[in-house]
């Protein structure tokens, strides 16, 4: 069973940058979907941004030119590049990953907070 644990999360100014982390307990190797999503207060957990193994990034149009997922399989890791942050990107952010099995696993959330 692998677990993920999202960190990097924080308070920042509109205008800053945040690099959240995700991290495997064991290999992503054999994962063919890796994703951010988050969840706003009152809201539904929406797509950030996903990152399919051998297919296109896909990112939500409002972080679209502002956030860059990435993927080092040898550190069994995957990164949210967020720059240019918004108050409307706060939120709990939560990685996502689908292995070859169809197994879905979610990490438990880092908390992004931006304001002034």
């Amino acid at each position: 069973q692998v677990q993920l644990v999202e960190s990097g999360g924080g308070l920042v100014q509109p205008g800053g940058s945040l690099n959240l982390s995700c991290a495997a307990s064991g290999s992503i190797a054999s994962f063919n979907r890796m994703g951010w999503y988050r969840q706003a207060p009152g809201s539904e957990r929406e797509l950030v941004a996903v990152m399919p193994t051998g297919g296109s990034i896909n990112y939500a149009d409002s972080v679209k030119g502002r956030f860059t997922i990435s993927r080092d399989t040898a550190k069994n890791t995957v990164y949210l590049q967020m720059n240019s942050l918004k108050p409307e990107d706060t939120g709990v952010y939560y990685c996502n990953g689908r292995n070859a099995w169809g197994f879905v696993y979610w990490g438990r959330g880092t908390q992004v907070t931006v304001s002034s």
